[in-house]
């Protein structure tokens, strides 16, 4: 899978709209993750609008590409209902790697801006998306057709892996 090795964060989208096919197709990958107990904790929201995009672009000096973004998705997990609660940023985290191997199967390119588990960051995100009080945010990707085209070096380093035979 090529894409594992591809992937590069873009913090500089071209001036395109994302096709909505290509959106449901992100949300679908993200969706086919596994997660603690079949839980699925997520809930997915998909911002268009410019104010919201710039309100949570204010969550730290890491997140203006939202501001600068035509769409981002939040991924966000319940806080109820949950039977392994202690798994549900990880189910989030592995959601989230899904949808960017999917950006860069579909030729888009984004950035994964962390918020939880910072308390300041996600109430900036939260009260920009309205969030009911079930409702964590864990990360916001903005994306979008890149700018420009990135390199991606070779990162394996076998002097990090320790072999037990």
């Amino acid at each position: 899978m090529q894409e594992i090795f591809a992937r590069a964060s873009h913090r500089s989208f071209a001036d395109r709209p994302v096709e909505r096919e290509k959106i449901e197709q992100l949300l679908r990958a993200a969706m086919a993750a596994p997660t603690a107990v079949n839980q699925r904790p997520w809930e997915f929201y998909v911002v268009e609008n410019k104010e919201i995009l710039e309100k949570m672009a204010e969550a730290s000096q890491y997140a203006w590409p939202v501001g600068k973004a035509s769409v981002a998705i939040v991924v966000c997990y319940r806080t109820e209902g949950n039977h392994a609660p202690e798994m549900l940023e990880v189910d989030c985290a592995l959601a989230t790697e899904n949808i960017w191997l999917e950006l860069t199967h579909l030729g888009l390119g984004g950035v994964m801006l962390g918020i939880a588990p910072l308390e300041e960051r996600m109430k900036v995100v939260a009260e920009a998306l309205a969030l009911p009080d079930n409702l964590r945010p864990f990360t916001v990707i903005p994306f979008g057709y890149p700018k420009k085209e990135k390199e991606r070096p070779d990162r394996y380093e076998p002097d990090r892996v320790h072999w037990l035979s």
